[in-house]
């Protein structure tokens, strides 16, 4: 994922600064005793001091958090058996204690910055302060982390603070567990005899009661120490539907499957119990199965409208995942008006496979394919929300042990994954399976009948396969065509959501890529940009590409390789001399676009109109020039913006036939072959691409130029250059049926364009 790297960035690098001494700091006492210099009671004031001041304060929206990522570790993969429990004065200062485990119990409130704090103690009366990452948001909302909850701490971690003091710090959800208060690891200081001799019946009535008033894991606890007790048959179904209901609540759809499947193989048409497990199976997305079960379930249970209600729903996804066919337009209604913009549709495979690649793996096409053709449409396995102007999911991650920062939803994002694969572990495989570079798995995926999730190994795979996103496309698209005309402030600083999309992560990255994809919400949509034969590989670029120069070690940097597609390969033979000459040309260029739309907004004189035209027009002459190969070999980046202004700025003053070549200049500086352009028309003939170039979404504006300008000089023209722009707009959009709420040739814009702001 090519995120913002703020390490450079002077209002960010004070906090890189300091976290560097306080590592260089710690470092220097790695293996000292912890020091308990200040007592249990003033230990607690300063974080109820602390924590009032959090709590009490509204929340500003526009303030980043920060996190101090320490180096990558690995999770405990130790059975609980194996290790042996230590005391918080037996602690060394910035140690993972393997072969160990620590029991704790929590002393205050907790509070949330980046990580939940709170400050905990152990059988002997010690404290510490404990910092907890990736946790459910509600996790100190919920009941479950208060003043007295029991925990265990597999082979801890101490570590120094941000603020001098030493703490316990879990990153990986595996590495902790919360203890019920009947289990028979907890001391008998800290139990609660009172809760010894509850029946099965009490705690599925309390249990019942935390799921009315929405405490789905409070209840979860409950029934789990109701089905620790004796139970007869009757109460033990009772008890795991009503358990597997508060799974579905908090989305560990895995646990809901095994307690329904436990009364399944006692009950085969248990009513609630298949209703439960078409439930789970679909929000796994495993639409064939939960179908299956409906089909069950209606037969036998004819009366049962909710069922039927929730089989046509299940079936819609079924039917979205066979035959890749959408409601988009309703898909772009609910992506604007959702947040997050989390989309209840399936994953459409189309055409595709994952192989072996020259790069490892890849996706290819298994059948020829058109141009605009829907190989891929993928909702996503993880999906970070950002909206604009709330920062309360952006954060600033600092990694003093390489020295370098990261500015965006990635900390949100990778908390999103661990949590998903800690829910429901039948998912850890495929995700691990994803491409993680040189990080070393620990290879384990269950301990003590608990799932393993590696938190470093999730950050790899999210920093190596992820992606920025607007929250659609077509916002994004029409937000760009705003500031090229001046309507936005574009100097603010700003961020995207992010997300992981599984199949999508196997395409690898050319910068003349033959996909494009396009977001709508958390779906991710992939379309053919040109003709494409069987077996061949699909490519997307991971940055829109340039070709002065600048982004020669982008790839090495993030991704760790060096492009070597046509146009990264000509930039290096151009040279540093050639390119330097093409950013020079390039910037003029820039100044005259800028001279002439000041121009028309003020008084200047036609002659001076007319001098700065000329200058543009000998400017893209001269960029032209600093290529050495034709555009139908290596697309010549530098020109599209300069030509699709020329062709705006020609057509807006009735120059038909300077717009219409300028508009043609564009395309085909971008590698398209293009037939029939040419004005005088000549009856019959028709405007035809014989070859696609590189798709980008501007191109959806030199469409319409051309529809517009050829309905004023060759109206037979209009609808074929009409068709092209919709089939542009489809590529880079995801989707046409939203083309005409975008585009109209009749609207009083030269353009076209019906939106003027997202």
């Amino acid at each position: 994922m090519e995120c913002h790297d703020a390490s450079r960035v002077p209002k960010y690098m004070q906090y890189l600064e300091d976290q560097r001494q306080i590592l260089k700091d710690a470092q220097s006492r790695r293996g000292q005793p912890v020091e308990l210099t200040k007592s249990r009671e003033e230990i607690i004031n300063q974080f109820i001091h602390r924590y009032l001041a959090e709590t009490t304060t509204p929340v500003d929206k526009n303030a980043i958090r920060t996190s101090f990522v320490p180096p990558a570790y690995p999770p405990s993969i130790a059975a609980l058996g194996e290790l042996k429990k230590i005391p918080i004065k037996d602690l060394t200062i910035e140690t993972h204690h393997r072969g160990s485990y620590i029991l704790l119990r929590a002393v205050t409130p907790a509070f949330r910055k980046t990580g939940i704090v709170t400050v905990v103690e152990d059988e002997e009366g010690d404290v510490l302060a404990l910092q907890l990452y990736n946790q459910d948001r509600d996790l100190i909302t919920d009941g479950r982390l208060v003043d007295g909850t029991i925990m265990l701490i597999k082979e801890p971690y101490l570590k120094v603070m941000g603020d001098g003091d030493c703490g316990l710090r879990v990153d990986h959800l595996s590495d902790i567990r919360f203890i019920l208060e009947d289990d028979s690891m907890v001391p008998s200081i800290w139990r609660d005899e009172s809760e010894v001799d509850r029946s099965a019946n009490s705690w599925k009535t309390m249990g019942n009661d935390f799921y009315n008033d929405k405490d789905f894991r409070l209840a979860i606890n409950c029934y789990s120490k109701a089905l620790n007790r004796s139970t007869t048959a009757k109460e033990e179904l009772t008890i795991r539907l009503n358990r597997a209901q508060a799974f579905l609540k908090t989305h560990q759809f895995d646990a809901a499957l095994r307690d329904v499947e436990r009364i399944l193989f006692n009950d085969r048409s248990a009513e609630k119990a298949l209703f439960r497990k078409a439930q789970a199976l679909y929000y796994l997305q495993r639409f064939q199965e939960c179908c299956d079960v409906y089909v069950d379930l209606c037969k036998a249970y004819p009366d049962n409208a909710t069922a039927k209600s929730e089989f046509a729903r299940a079936a819609a996804r079924l039917a979205e995942q066979q035959t890749g066919k959408y409601p988009f337009k309703e898909m772009q209604d609910e992506a604007t008006k959702l947040k997050p913009p989390h989309l209840d549709h399936a994953t459409y495979v189309g055409p595709v496979e994952v192989r072996p690649s020259t790069h490892g793996r890849g996706l290819f096409t298994t059948q020829a394919v058109r141009a605009g053709d829907l190989l891929l449409c993928e909702k996503a396995f993880a999906y970070a929300f950002h909206e604009e102007g709330d920062m309360t999911n952006v954060s600033i991650l600092v990694y003093a042990d390489t020295d370098s920062m990261k500015v965006g939803t990635q900390a949100e994002l990778n908390s999103l994954i661990v949590r998903k694969l800690h829910n429901n572990p039948s998912l850890i495989p495929t995700f691990n399976d994803l491409y993680h570079g040189s990080y070393m798995s620990v290879g384990v995926s269950e301990v003590d009948g608990s799932p393993v999730v590696d938190t470093y190994l999730a950050e790899r795979v999210m920093s190596l396969n992820g992606f920025g996103c607007s929250v659609t496309s077509r916002t994004a698209h029409i937000c760009r065509i705003n500031a090229d005309n001046g309507d936005l402030d574009t100097d603010n600083e700003r961020f995207d959501s992010s997300g992981i999309w599984r199949l999508a992560s196997y395409v690898n990255h050319c910068c003349y890529p033959n996909t494009y994809r396009a977001f709508i919400g958390d779906m991710m949509v992939l379309r053919a940009t040109q003709d494409l034969p069987a077996n061949t590989e699909l490519k997307f670029w991971y940055r829109t590409p340039v070709d002065d120069g600048t982004a020669e070690n982008v790839y090495q940097k993030y991704w760790g390789f060096q492009c070597d597609c046509a146009i990264c390969h000509d930039v290096r033979k151009t040279g540093e001399a050639g390119l330097a000459k093409r950013r020079e040309l390039m910037a003029a260029s820039d100044s005259s676009m800028n001279y002439i739309a000041n121009a028309y907004k003020s008084s200047f004189s036609l002659q001076e109109q007319t001098a700065a035209i000329n200058m543009t027009e000998a400017a893209i002459a001269m960029i032209e020039q600093t290529y050495r190969r034709s555009p139908l070999e290596v697309p010549r980046l530098g020109i599209c913006k300069t030509g699709l202004f020329l062709a705006e700025v020609h057509a807006t003053h009735g120059r038909w036939r300077k717009a219409i070549g300028y508009a043609i200049r564009t395309l085909q500086s971008l590698g398209y072959v293009i037939e029939g352009w040419q004005i005088p028309y000549k009856k019959g003939r028709q405007l035809r691409v014989t070859r696609w170039g590189l798709a980008m979404d501007v191109l959806v504006r030199c469409w319409m130029i051309l529809c517009c300008t050829y309905g004023e000089v060759a109206p037979e023209l209009a609808d074929h250059a009409e068709y092209y722009a919709r089939m542009t707009y489809k590529i880079c959009i995801g989707e046409d049926e939203t083309f005409g709420d975008t585009y109209n040739r009749y609207c009083g814009r030269v353009d076209g364009m019906v939106v003027h702001s997202s």
